[in-house]
């Protein structure tokens, strides 16, 4: 039986009855099991549950924990600035005045403008070939800070790793959405995002040892770009050649599960920042896994917001000096919630857009977009604000209870709208019902339901 690899990049399904390019349908047979048939009924292939978990154990053992290496060197070369300004890289560079926070803020800028174009070059020659490139591109643009001399330096830098940076995550996601169906995304895409929050705990830790170098040539902040710039790039280069465009380029498939891939896809300050950072990650797994299993997003999106909301208040709202422990546990519960909205808010719009040319460039754009917000935490630190920092707190806080607040409006909607959807047809129908064809229009097709 013969397949058309194009359709690897076609949009995810959890359909009950489907139809292929090649006239074939997908259904479910007496015994509840996704058969294939042709259009005079016969019975061409059936999809086996256990071939189908096999199959994605192989995605996850395979090309998963690439993409989170990938996006923990991602993670950690975009954050290792402020490890190194712990020691001295302002003194280093003569930064004045605000210029530590203008060249954090500075890579926002074509972070968001170069996303969009980067993104669809992506899906135009590929992600396993964009995603390697711009690996290397961010792995050279850190190894260079060893060079910078000044401000204009370390500036023009930062505006190249926010270029090559841009549109990283969007294509993962797209990628990802190429090998697993809908209901099977969001773990797997909080998996590979944990690795930012484990980033962030392994930067502080790799930060500690590199700082215990004694150097006469260069300053010893300096010695971390070159580890995690050098380490980048030579990665970089395996993930060139390892990554498979689509299953049915795979290597490591065989024929019968390149076919079965086919046919499950193609519808129509250093130390105390680790235990923290290992707790978000942990936290973020469990709402992922916790979002995918009950298949509710937006109570976990909220959740997320909720946590850190509420850390944010409780450390506002005390001592720092004299409770110190309870402090610190509120730095935890910041944690918690910082990576959950972003990983389950890129699945849920995901979910909701099964137009395969707007979910790449929705994407390219709102992963940047919300990213802009950097520009606003990059300046709200302020060292006059130091030990408690309450304007950026509570800067942060009223963020938090914005999302939130928002995340409940629009899950409401969500529910109320698919409840009178169902009423004007006279049934309840549910989203995993309708074949992706008809969820390719959006809301103003009749059968349209959203995934809440």
């Amino acid at each position: 039986m013969e397949y058309d690899k194009r359709s690897q990049e076609s949009p995810m399904s959890d359909d009950k009855i489907l139809t292929t390019e090649d006239g074939k349908a997908i259904e479910l047979n007496d015994s509840g099991v996704p058969m294939v048939t042709a259009a005079d009924g016969n019975a061409l292939a059936i999809i086996s549950p256990a071939a189908e978990r096999a199959l994605t154990r192989k995605f996850d053992l395979r090309i998963l924990p690439v993409l989170a290496i990938m996006y923990l060197f991602n993670s950690l070369d975009k954050s290792n600035l402020g490890n190194a300004k712990t020691h001295g890289l302002e003194k280093t560079l003569g930064l004045k005045g605000t210029q530590y926070n203008t060249i954090l803020s500075v890579y926002f800028v074509p972070y968001v403008l170069t996303a969009p174009f980067l993104g669809i070059l992506g899906k135009q020659y590929g992600p396993n070939r964009v995603l390697p490139l711009m690996m290397f591109s961010f792995g050279f643009c850190t190894l260079m800070v060893t060079a910078a001399k000044n401000f204009a330096g370390i500036m023009t830098l930062r505006w190249f790793l926010g270029m090559s940076e841009s549109a990283f995550f969007p294509l993962v996601i797209y990628y990802q959405t190429t090998f697993y169906r809908r209901g099977e995304l969001a773990r797997r895409l909080a998996i590979f995002y944990a690795a930012q929050s484990i980033a962030s705990a392994f930067g502080g830790l790799l930060a500690f040892g590199v700082f215990q170098i004694e150097s006469d040539t260069i300053a010893e902040w300096r010695y971390l770009f070159i580890i995690e710039g050098v380490c980048t790039i030579l990665f970089s280069f395996f993930a060139f050649f390892y990554l498979p465009h689509s299953a049915a380029t795979a290597k490591f498939l065989s024929p019968a599960e390149k076919e079965l891939a086919y046919y499950r896809i193609a519808v129509k300050t250093n130390l105390y920042t680790v235990a923290p950072n290992i707790s978000g990650a942990v936290m973020l797994l469990i709402l992922a896994f916790a979002s995918d299993f009950t298949r509710w997003r937006f109570p976990f999106v909220a959740l997320g917001f909720l946590f850190t909301f509420l850390g944010m208040i409780v450390y506002v709202g005390i001592d720092v000096k004299s409770q110190l422990q309870v402090a610190y546990f509120a730095t935890f519960m910041m944690t918690w919630g910082t990576s959950a909205p972003s990983v389950l808010l890129d699945v849920w719009y995901n979910n909701n857009i099964a137009h395969e040319g707007r979910r790449v460039v929705l994407t390219s754009i709102g992963v940047p977009l919300a990213n802009l917000m950097g520009v606003v935490s990059s300046n709200i630190f302020q060292n006059q604000d130091a030990p408690k920092y309450i304007p950026a707190l509570a800067t942060t806080a009223a963020f938090g209870a914005t999302g939130l607040a928002l995340t409940l409006i629009l899950g409401a909607f969500m529910i109320f709208d698919n409840g009178r959807r169902d009423r004007k047809v006279g049934r309840k129908i549910d989203v995993k019902d309708i074949p992706t064809e008809r969820l390719r229009d959006g809301p103003r097709v009749e059968e349209f339901r959203w995934f809440y």
